[in-house]
């Protein structure tokens, strides 16, 4: 997952368990999409992942806790454009 992360990618938190180093609660929401703001080059002190994800909250996390997002796919629209028609005036 390291190569395919990088900043403004959306990531799902799929691991909202205690702080897997220190024990401590996480602020983390399971089910919750997060924001990747940046992608540290540290291995995780659990020796799981080899990257740490700062997502805004807190400091850095293990990037095991978070699944990648499929980035949206752009669909071309075709828009309406509505001009007000001229009238010709007749004498």
């Amino acid at each position: 997952m390291s190569d395919a992360v990088g900043p403004g990618d959306l990531v799902l938190c799929v691991n909202a368990a205690p702080n897997h180093v220190t024990g401590r609660p996480v602020p983390l929401q399971a089910g919750e999409t997060y924001r990747v703001l940046g992608v540290m080059e540290f291995g995780c002190p659990c020796g799981r992942a080899d990257h740490l994800l700062d997502v805004g909250i807190d400091w850095g996390w293990c990037q095991t806790r978070f699944r990648l997002l499929p980035k949206p796919k752009a669909q071309a629209r075709t828009q309406k454009i509505s001009a007000p028609r001229e009238k010709e005036t007749t004498r």
